[in-house]
């Protein structure tokens, strides 16, 4: 008999083998190539999406304005309204550096989720984490200069983020951030002048990551530390 699988993803990781067995006939693994749409704004959600490597982005968009509002990796699913019993967000969900994970049909996982009350509480504890980080982000965004929420966006994504080297554009980060890019620039010129990362074209290298979380303020933890206490550790280090 081989051996059960072991699971990245932190909220498949932290299921029981009942939960696993509701789930596992139907999860596929699956390649997450940059700038995947895993969910469409106002549209039914036709799978759910457990990373493994890689980042998501949650997009809001109003015309030609998008912003980031949230972020996931490995420790969280796209598609977890389907706990809710909703079955599409006017959000657009999409892979912002490549990677992996699961899939399973959307009608699969909402059976599977009718039938374990344990599995409905493990996604409803990741939406409360989850609605805490979108909390924050608003947070960030009303009253913290660029050079602090792109700190805290870097911080986010080396949580997620196997070592310290940080795949990401301009164009990205004037997205995720809501501002020009010309202010990208400055913002990380600043970081970088503080000793806290190294900016190279399309990537960032992490140096100082305790400077990086200092320099994040105040928005950079409560969402984290919700997490932490509600399914377990975000970042694993060696």
């Amino acid at each position: 008999m081989s051996a059960s699988p072991t699971y990245k993803n932190h909220l498949l990781a932290r299921l029981g083998e009942g939960d696993l067995a509701l789930l596992r006939p139907d999860l596929e693994p699956v390649d997450m190539p940059l700038g995947m749409v895993l969910v469409a704004p106002s549209e039914p959600i036709a799978y759910a999406y457990f990373p493994e490597v890689g980042l998501c982005s949650v997009v809001a968009s109003q015309g030609e304005n998008h912003i980031e509002i949230g972020l996931f990796g490995r420790d969280g699913l796209a598609g977890v309204v389907l706990a809710l019993g909703v079955d599409r967000i006017p959000h657009q969900i999409f892979m912002q550096v490549s990677g992996r994970g699961h899939r399973i049909r959307a009608d699969a996982l909402t059976r599977a989720i009718e039938a374990s009350a344990s599995l409905r509480r493990l996604l409803l504890l990741y939406v409360q984490a989850f609605l805490l980080q979108v909390s924050q982000t608003a947070l960030a965004n009303a009253r913290a200069p660029a050079e602090e929420r792109l700190a805290r966006w870097l911080v986010m994504y080396h949580d997620r983020q196997d070592g310290d080297d940080l795949s990401v554009t301009h164009e990205f980060l004037s997205i995720m951030l809501g501002v020009r890019r010309p202010t990208v620039t400055v913002a990380l010129q600043m970081l970088e002048g503080a000793g806290l990362i190294k900016a190279r074209r399309g990537r960032v290298l992490v140096l100082d990551r305790a400077g990086l979380v200092a320099a994040a303020g105040e928005a950079y933890g409560p969402a984290e530390a919700e997490y932490e206490r509600l399914i377990g550790v975000l970042r694993r280090t060696a």
